[in-house]
């Protein structure tokens, strides 16, 4: 089992487009980098900490490779906005692929050139590739929200352009 971790933004709108694949083991809410340990949302939320939004991946790359990985995390994203993800303003919500090893780097900056030179967007791709830290696992409530909540997570998603964004991208 591996892991691949991304920060794409509210973790509530990343976990149902990775949770529902053969060889994706689970899926798990988060944080990552930041200055303290074992954040709270709460401190999170609040900007300061350093931290990001992120998701977890545990997956099998015999079944589910790691650049499949990223060609979805791609398609939730703005790639070219540093002040976080649509309605989601602030550093907790910018977007990053957090690497695990040197063959996990290459991949994503590979990804990432790519990306650059389809020039799918006019804007430069500010998503940053960094080293993986101490994951902190988010509070219960926040676990598999888009099952829990259904209704006011479509909302939510409704509300925040993101879905909006990828039809204009990527379908």
């Amino acid at each position: 089992m591996e892991k691949a971790t991304f920060a794409g933004g509210c973790f509530w709108c990343m976990v149902k487009p990775f949770d529902q694949w053969d060889g994706i083991h689970k899926v798990t809410s988060g944080y990552m980098g930041g200055t303290i340990k074992n954040p709270t949302y709460e401190q999170v939320k609040t900007g300061t900490t350093g931290h990001y939004e992120v998701v977890e991946i545990e997956f099998d790359s015999s079944v589910f490779p790691y650049d499949q990985l990223l060609e979805i995390f791609w398609m939730q994203i703005d790639p070219t906005d540093d002040g976080g993800q649509f309605h989601d303003r602030g550093d907790q919500y910018r977007t990053a692929i957090f690497y695990y090893n040197d063959e996990q780097r290459l991949i994503a900056e590979q990804s990432k050139k790519k990306l650059e030179e389809s020039k799918k967007f006019t804007k430069p791709i500010v998503t940053e590739i960094l080293q993986a830290s101490e994951f902190y696992t988010a509070e219960d409530y926040h676990q598999d929200y888009y099952k829990k909540e259904p209704e006011h997570y479509k909302e939510d998603r409704k509300k925040s352009g993101r879905d909006e964004f990828i039809t204009n991208h990527w379908d």
